[in-house]
């Protein structure tokens, strides 16, 4: 399999060009990675509880991640600090895919960022469960690989079915009409349950701006926002 390689035509977040290659992954790297390490972690865990303690646990790991998926995107990703040093690294995680959203090699969290995340969340919920937390930690990684290829599948796949399409018109109002909101991408009901979905009110305010600078309404791949309803809830 060839490893994903920097373009000219990409933006460039480091001089290094090896450094620069750990910010890119493919879909495919992504998969066989991750297929691996969500296979190792089955493996450890298997006899670690009942099964339907194990699926309680794995459901819960799925929610965890839910929810840290929604707090860093919110409060870490889309943080505007005072200094110009952490404004660059707020660029680095996340500014440059709303820069670049078309970017593929860029739509799924390099393992430089999500190995670390993994090895303190394992960590912390080890010392705290012990081994029984092994499917807790199994549930986390798996809401972290569903996360992440419906963020990808959002920019880049047709999802043409009613399920995928409510994933897919959620993330990407976020993207093309207020990035203020719409922060989860697979636990939506986090979105409405803290205040911060997308509402029609939002939709005609840009809707409006649209029409007064460039004549047109604002639109994007796969949902029409002036056009297609909302899916029903």
């Amino acid at each position: 399999m060839k490893g994903p390689t920097s373009s000219d035509k990409r933006l460039r977040l480091f001089e290094n060009r090896w450094l620069e290659k750990l910010t890119v992954i493919s879909v495919g790297w992504f998969v066989a990675i991750w297929a691996t390490v969500l296979t190792y972690l089955g493996v450890t865990a298997w006899g670690s509880a009942p099964v339907i303690t194990a699926l309680g646990l794995v459901a819960a790991g799925w929610l965890l991640f839910t929810g840290l998926e929604y707090v860093l995107h919110r409060y870490l990703f889309h943080w505007t600090p005072k200094s110009d040093w952490m404004a660059k690294v707020v660029f680095v995680m996340h500014g440059n895919h709303h820069l670049e959203p078309a970017d593929k090699l860029r739509a799924l969290m390099p393992p430089i960022v999500s190995f670390p995340i993994g090895i303190a969340v394992s960590s912390l919920i080890a010392l705290t469960f012990g081994q029984t937390g092994d499917w807790l930690f199994f549930g986390f990684v798996l809401g972290y690989i569903v996360y992440d290829i419906t963020h990808y599948a959002s920019h880049h796949w047709p999802m043409s079915n009613r399920l995928a399409t409510r994933f897919k018109r959620h993330h990407l109002l976020h993207h093309f009409i207020a990035d203020h909101g719409n922060y989860a991408v697979t636990g939506l009901f986090w979105d409405r349950l803290l205040g911060t979905k997308i509402n029609a009110a939002d939709r005609r305010v840009r809707r409006s701006a649209a029409g007064k600078t460039a004549g047109v309404s604002p639109s994007f791949p796969g949902a029409d926002v002036d056009e297609a309803p909302e899916p029903a809830e």
